[in-house]
């Protein structure tokens, strides 16, 4: 892998960690916040949805790590990374979840970018992460846009 490759992927990897730890803050707020009559199924759904962030964003963390670079690692890092906004009002909650599936779609994207400069670089363990983290992504797109049928 030549250090442009590596620098690439490295890049792509920092985008998604900050977008990655963006979208868990943000779950978590609403997990706490979420009122109405759908309370408790989008309370446990974004409790779940957050831990699985939770977990990944240390995967993510130490692929970064493995390549030889620092990861990303304060707020302030994570704001000028990160393609998913932060949240700063109190949305209803069928807001809540468009906001969310949209935010996962943004995350999807990074995870694209991630298996593409992986791919190129010939660096297929981050391609493996970029992948699944897609997988996960797009499913919780789904799961979250259910709720708006």
């Amino acid at each position: 892998m030549t250090t442009e490759s590596k620098q690439a992927v490295v890049e792509a990897l920092s985008a998604l960690l900050a977008s990655s730890y963006t979208l868990y803050l943000k779950t978590h707020n609403y997990h706490w916040n979420v009122t109405g009559p759908m309370f408790t199924t989008l309370h446990t759904l974004f409790e779940t949805e957050y831990t699985e962030l939770a977990t990944a964003v240390d995967e993510i963390a130490e692929r970064i790590r493995a390549l030889g670079a620092y990861a990303p690692g304060s707020y302030s890092a994570f704001a000028k990374l990160s393609a998913v906004t932060e949240e700063t009002g109190r949305p209803e909650a069928k807001e809540m979840i468009r906001i969310l599936g949209a935010d996962q779609d943004t995350l999807s994207s990074l995870a694209r970018r991630v298996v593409e400069v992986a791919e190129n670089a010939n660096d297929q363990a981050s391609a493996d992460l970029g992948t699944r983290r897609l997988d996960v992504h797009e499913k919780n797109a789904w799961m979250l846009r259910s709720h708006l049928e």
